[in-house]
C-alpha cells in the first residue's frame, strides 16, 4: 500500500488507522503470516501498537498482540506470567524510553558510584533479556535509549561522566556490546529516532504528562515503521533485489542523446559527486548482499559505455543481471526475476521517471517502487525505506553477488551441451551434507524465513528454535552445502524430521532457488534415508501445504518414489515412503561428503 510506505502522512495515518486495517485484511493477492508479538511496555503502547499492526500487514505479516499493562514491562517479562506464557510469542518487543531508567548520576557522585549506578541498570536489563530467553526462547527487541530532553551541564553534558547525555550513551553502548554478542536480540535505535525526528518535538513533556507517551504521538508512525523494518526482516520480508535505472538515475543526463562524455558523474561537478555518492551507496548494498540489476530503455552498448568511465563507481561486473533494450520495464523486471530464480515481489525499482514508476507499480504487484524526486534525495528515500533491514549477516551474505555471477556463467557453459545429465556432470558439484551444526544455525534460520518457492511447508524457525532442534534427539536434521567448478553456493538446502518410533515426519524440506535443477534434491534424499536406517527409521511422512508461492513442488514427493496418501480440499496433502531394503540411489552427479 503506497500509504505506508515512506515517505508517509503520519497524522493521516493515525486519523484513518481502521480504514487502513480494513482494506489490507481485505487484500486477496496477499498471503499473510500470522505472527503473535508480545509488547511489554515502560509507556503507553496501545497507538504503537494499532500503527505497527498496519506496518505489519503491508509486509504481508498478520500479528496478534499480547500487550503488558502500562510500566508493567520488568514485572511482566521478569515474574512467572501464565497469560504471556499461554500467549507463546514468536516475538518480545520492550518498549522503553530514557524515562525508565531508574538509577541517574547526582552531581555529587564520584566516577566509582556512577559506574555502580551505570553497572546496576544495565544488570536490570540483562537479567530481565536472559530470562525472557530462557523461558520463551524466540527473539527479543530492545529499545534503546533517546538522549535527553535537557543538558544540566551544557555541552559538557557529553562529556562529564555525571552527565545525564554521557550517561545514556554509555548505557546504550553496553546494550549494543550485548546485541553484538547475542544471537536473537535487536535492537530498536530510537536514539536515532528521536534525533532524526528532531529531539525537541519527539521528547514533547506534554504527551508523557498527559498520556504516558514516550514520544510524541504524531512520531508513533516513525517508531512503528522503524519497529515493523526489525520485526519484518526477522520474518525474512526483506527485499532482495534492486532493479536501477541508468539515465539519470546512476548518472546525469541521457546517454544516447549526451554521449558518455558528458553525463555527470565523478568529481568535477557537484552534480556528478551527488551521483557518485549514490553509486557508492548502492555499492556498499551489493556488500551487504543485496543484488544489483539494471533495468534501462537504451542500447546495451551505449548503457555500458557510461559503466566504462574511469569516474564510475559502479562496473558491469557489480551488476548480476544488465538489460539495456527498448522492452517495457515491467517485463524487463519479470525476465530478470525468471533468470534469477526468484519472485518479483523481491524487488527494488529505482527509477527517477514517475511514468515508469507508475507502470511497474501496477504491473508488477508486490515489488517496491519507492518515490524519488532529486538525486539529493535518493539514498534518504532509499534508506530510510529498509528494504533490506539487516538482523542477520551471514558468510553467504558477503558471498552472495558472487554466487549469482557464478550462475550466470553456468546458465552460458549449459548451451554447449546438448545432454544435460553431461552438463551436470561438468560442473563437477560437491556437496556437504551434515546435521545441523553451530556454525550454520544463523544461515539455517535465515533461510527458513526466506525460502517460499522450493519450501514444502513453509515453516519458519528463529535461531533459538533451529538451536532447539539440533540438541533434541527426537528430530533428525540436515543441512546441505553445494559448491562446483564456479564456486561455493553455501548452505543450499535444509530438512527438518521429527521421530515417531519408527516414523519420521517431515516439517521442513527447503532449498534455495539459485540451485534448482542440480539434483541436490536427490543427494539430500539419498543422505536422509541413509540417516532415517542409521537411527531404526523405516519410514518417512512427508508433508505438502500450498501457498501462493511454492506450487513448483507440488509434485516432489512423487518424484522422490513417496506415494500420496490423502489430499484434502485446500491441497494439503500427506505422502508416504517406506524405506527398502534395496534402495537405489538418485543422485549421480554430486560427490558427496557427510559431516
Amino acid at each position: 500500500m503506497k500509504e505506508l510506505e515512506y515517505p508517509f502522512d503520519p497524522e493521516w495515518i493515525l486519523k484513518k488507522k481502521k480504514a487502513l486495517k480494513r482494506e489490507l485484511l481485505q487484500n486477496t493477492q496477499q498471503t499473510f503470516l500470522e505472527k503473535k508479538i508480545a509488547i511489554l511496555g515502560g509507556s503507553t503502547t496501545r497507538d504503537i501498537r494499532d500503527i505497527l499492526e498496519l506496518f505489519l500487514l503491508n509486509y504481508g505479516i498478520r500479528p496478534c498482540f499480547y500487550e503488558s499493562e502500562y510500566n508493567q514491562y520488568y514485572a511482566d517479562g521478569m515474574f512467572p506470567n501464565p497469560a504471556l506464557e499461554e500467549f507463546h510469542p514468536d516475538i518480545l518487543y520492550i518498549h522503553t524510553s530514557n524515562r525508565n531508567i531508574e538509577q541517574y548520576p547526582s552531581l555529587e557522585d564520584d566516577r566509582t558510584l556512577v559506574m555502580q549506578k551505570l553497572q546496576a541498570e544495565y544488570e536490570r536489563f540483562q537479567a530481565l533479556w536472559e530470562h525472557l530467553h530462557a523461558v520463551y526462547g524466540c527473539p527479543v527487541i530492545q529499545n534503546n535509549f533517546e538522549p535527553p530532553l535537557y543538558r544540566l551541564l551544557g555541552n559538557r553534558d557529553a562529556s562529564d561522566h555525571r552527565g545525564r547525555w554521557n550517561y545514556i550513551q554509555r548505557l546504550n553502548q553496553m546494550f549494543y556490546e550485548y546485541a553484538d554478542t547475542h544471537q536473537d536480540f535487536y535492537i530498536h535505535d530510537i536514539c536515532y529516532e528521536a534525533a532524526d525526528y528532531g529531539l525537541e518535538r519527539w521528547s514533547d513533556p506534554f504527551y508523557w504528562n498527559m498520556y504516558k507517551y514516550a514520544m510524541c504521538v504524531p512520531a508513533i508512525p516513525y517508531t512503528a515503521f522503524q519497529l515493523a523494518r526489525i520485526i519484518k526482516s526477522i520474518f525474512g520480508r526483506n527485499k532482495k533485489v534492486l532493479n536501477l535505472d541508468l539515465d539519470n538515475t546512476l548518472w546525469g543526463g541521457v546517454i544516447g542523446d549526451d554521449g558518455p562524455e558528458n553525463i555527470e558523474i565523478g568529481q568535477e561537478t557537484s552534480l556528478g559527486q551527488t551521483y557518485a555518492e549514490f553509486q557508492d551507496y548502492l555499492k556498499q548494498h551489493k556488500k551487504l548482499g543485496v543484488l544489483l540489476s539494471v533495468n534501462s530503455k537504451n542500447n546495451e552498448e551505449t548503457a555500458l559505455s557510461g559503466l566504462e568511465r574511469a569516474d564510475s563507481v559502479l562496473k558491469r561486473e557489480d551488476f548480476v543481471d544488465f538489460r539495456a533494450n527498448w522492452e517495457p520495464k515491467s517485463r524487463n523486471l519479470y525476465a530478470t526475476a525468471e533468470e534469477l530464480k526468484l519472485l518479483p515481489e523481491s524487488f527494488v525499482f529505482v527509477d527517477d521517471n514517475p511514468a515508469e514508476r507508475e507502470i511497474v507499480r501496477q504491473e508488477v504487484p508486490g515489488a517496491a517502487v519507492p518515490e524519488i524526486t532529486k538525486v539529493e534525495e535518493y539514498i534518504r528515500v532509499l534508506d530510510r525505506s529498509g528494504f533490506f533491514e539487516v538482523t542477520n549477516f551471514s558468510e553467504d551474505d558477503l558471498k552472495r553477488n558472487e554466487m549469482y555471477l557464478a550462475n550466470e556463467k553456468r546458465s552460458r557453459m549449459q548451451k554447449n551441451f546438448s545432454d544435460y545429465g553431461d552438463y551436470l556432470r561438468s560442473l563437477e558439484m560437491k556437496a556437504e551434507i551434515g546435521a545441523f551444526g553451530p556454525t550454520y544455525f544463523s544461515r539455517i534460520a535465515q533461510l527458513t524465513n526466506k525460502s517460499n518457492q522450493f519450501n514444502l511447508t513453509t515453516h519458519r524457525y528463529s535461531q533459538s528454535e533451529i538451536e532447539q532442534i539440533a540438541a533434541d534427539p527426537q528430530y533428525l536434521t540436515l543441512c546441505g552445502r553445494l559448491e562446483d567448478k564456479f564456486g561455493d553456493n553455501g548452505v543450499v538446502s535444509i530438512v527438518i524430521g521429527r521421530k515417531e518410533k519408527d516414523v519420521l515426519h517431515i516439517e521442513l524440506w527447503l532449498m534455495s532457488c539459485r540451485v534448482l535443477k542440480r539434483d541436490m534434491e536427490y543427494a539430500m534424499m539419498d543422505t536422509l534415508v541413509k540417516r532415517c536406517r542409521e537411527c531404526g527409521i523405516r519410514q518417512i511422512c512427508g508433508y505438502f501445504y500450498p501457498t501462493a508461492k511454492n506450487a513448483m513442488v507440488k509434485d516432489f514427493y512423487a518424484l522422490q518414489g513417496f506415494e500420496k496418501l490423502e489430499e484434502d480440499a485446500e491441497g494439503n496433502a500427506k505422502w508416504f515412503f517406506r524405506i527398502p531394503e534395496q534402495y537405489a540411489l538418485k543422485n549421480q552427479v554430486i560427490t558427496v561428503t557427510e559431516s
